[in-house]
Order: structure tokens, then C-alpha cells, then sequence
């Protein structure tokens, strides 16, 4: 069966256990996509909201990774290991004695901008392969350093041996770097247990869908045979949700066309935007990105056709 340009976002809800690109595959195969890509992978350890792009929503997966995130985190105190979670082998052990305003002391260093030296396990690249890559292999490489904001840091739970977070915070954070760090700072070592990504930009846990319910919606048209997707779909969010942070641009229908051609246009010199969300004629269908450079609008990104806004 040859594969359908189906158009889209679905936020899944990764189980653990499955790498990023595993459950990516999964949901490909599903919706019998031609084309897919997750924004931002997730450990197999770890589980919850994985946007996955279908056909045309690809181009627009960089918005989704570079939105603020947020986790929930369980972490064990005294054990500390080199990929910093509980997958990884054990560097050391040391006793726990520390309270919970221990922990709240310790937490406030983490609330801001923060630099990361992140794991040598992450998936950060070093001359184009990613870090874990050299640490599987024992090679050293020179250590990333990155700047990242949290903008919120809240201690649900602590039990004196292990406690649980809840993290927003800005792209390219690592939760387990700050785990690490955090056991450091207390003296004891620490390592994730359990890891859960709550939310992606502004796309509510409600719109999660899991495997199993994908699995459920697949039906079969009964006079074929053939596979049937009408059920699947409706579980896709629009193309336009990855652009919704962006100021909207409306433009005539000869303007698209203009910018289709590879031509500019002009701008208002009031207009500061960097780049908006370009929307078509009335009916606001959605033709893509542009981008100001200086007092003219350039097409970053377009789609393949206008979709409705």
C-alpha cells in the first residue's frame, strides 16, 4: 500500500522503554505516512509528550524545538552513576544526610539561567556525532558547556532519600545534568529514576494520545479491506498549532505568489518582528514563515500548498 501525504501534528505519549525514533517509526507505520519526524527526543527511561510532525509539519519542527519544556522528575539521592540516571553504571555511593530545607537551599541555585555541562551519555554533538557516541567507545572529547534558563524548579515530594521535581524550562536542558549537579551540590550524588515530559511549548497533557489508542482507532473500510484513517486523523492537531507562537502577517493571494517565486516584499519600517506566520487572504490559510531582513519580508519556510489557518 503506497504511503498517504497526511499533514499534522500528534502529541504522543511516549511510553518507557521505547527510544524517540522507535515510537516514531510506530506512528509512522500507523497513519502510513510518507513522511514523519519527531522534535526532541526522549530517553527510553523517559515518557510522556513527544510531538511527531507528519508530511508538511516536518518543516516546521524547529519551532517545537526550541519551546520551553516542562518535566517531572524522581530522582534517588546517594548514588551517582555516568549517564546520570539509573540506566548507566555506578560511579559512587555515599550516605545521606540532608533535610528538606537542605533541598530548598540547594534548589534555589537552580532557578534562572544556569550553565549545563551535560552528560558525555547525552545526545549533544561533537563533530557531528552525538556525545555518547566517544563515551561508548571510551573516547574523550572537550566538554560542552551551555547556557539554559528554569524558569520554575518545585520539590513535590521528599522522602530523605529520594525527592520529586517539577521543571519548566527553557530548550536544551538537561534534566539529568540537573539531577547530577543537584546530588553534587549536596554532597551525596544523585541519579534519575523516573522522568516524564508534561508539556511541549503550550500543548496541553489533554491531547496526548497513546499507542494503544492509536492501535484502537486503526479500522479497516469493510468493503476493501483497505485500511482505514478517518479516526486516526481526527486525532491530528493542524499544521498551523507549530506556528501559533509566531505574529501572524496577512498577505494578498499575488503577495504568496510572490514570495512562492522567490521574491520579497516590503515592510512597514514598524514593523520589528523577525519572523511571522504568513496567512493568505481571508480565509487565512496558512502559506508558511517569513522572515524580516531589514525592511523586507523574505520567505523562510512555505508550504508545499496553503493550508487552512
Amino acid at each position: 500500500m503506497r504511503c498517504r501525504p497526511v499533514n499534522g501534528l500528534l502529541l504522543l505519549d511516549k511510553p518507557i522503554g521505547l527510544t524517540a525514533n522507535a515510537a516514531l517509526q510506530r506512528v509512522k507505520q500507523r497513519f502510513n505516512a510518507c513522511k514523519a519526524g519527531h522534535t526532541g527526543a526522549l530517553d527510553p527511561l523517559a515518557s510522556g509528550m513527544l510531538p511527531i510532525c507528519l508530511g508538511e509539519a516536518t518543516k516546521f519542527a524547529q519551532c517545537l524545538l526550541e519551546a520551553d519544556k516542562a518535566y517531572q522528575v524522581t530522582a534517588q539521592l546517594g548514588v551517582r552513576t555516568d549517564t546520570a540516571d539509573s540506566e548507566g553504571s555506578i560511579i559512587s555511593e555515599r550516605p545521606v544526610s540532608v533535610t528538606i530545607s537542605d533541598v530548598e537551599q540547594a534548589l534555589s541555585h537552580f532557578r534562572g539561567t544556569i550553565t549545563q555541562s551535560p552528560s558525555n551519555y547525552s545526545a549533544l554533538k561533537y563533530q557531528g556525532k552525538p556525545l555518547y557516541y566517544y563515551a561508548r567507545r571510551g573516547i574523550e572529547v572537550p566538554p560542552k558547556v551551555r547556557t539554559v534558563v528554569l524558569h520554575q524548579v518545585i520539590l513535590n515530594d521528599f522522602s530523605g532519600t529520594q525527592l520529586c521535581l517539577t521543571i519548566h524550562c527553557s530548550k536544551g536542558t538537561y534534566i539529568r545534568t540537573v539531577i547530577d549537579d543537584l546530588g553534587e551540590l549536596l554532597s551525596c550524588g544523585a541519579h534519575v529514576i523516573a522522568l516524564r515530559r508534561l508539556r511541549v511549548a503550550d500543548y496541553p497533557s489533554s491531547a496526548l494520545v497513546t499507542l494503544e489508542q492509536l492501535a484502537s482507532l486503526a479500522t479497516a473500510c469493510p468493503a476493501t479491506g483497505e485500511p482505514e484513517f478517518t479516526a486516526l486523523d481526527a486525532r491530528l492537531l493542524p499544521v498551523a498549532s507549530l506556528l501559533a507562537q509566531l505574529p501572524e502577517l496577512n498577505i494578498t493571494a499575488e503577495e504568496a505568489t510572490q514570495l512562492q517565486q522567490g521574491r520579497v516584499l516590503p515592510l512597514p519600517e514598524n514593523h520589528l518582528n523577525e519572523r511571522v506566520r504568513l496567512t493568505v487572504g481571508l480565509e487565512r490559510r496558512l502559506l508558511g514563515v517569513g522572515e524580516r531582513c531589514a525592511h523586507q519580508l523574505l520567505a523562510k519556510r512555505l508550504l508545499a500548498w496553503s493550508l487552512p489557518g
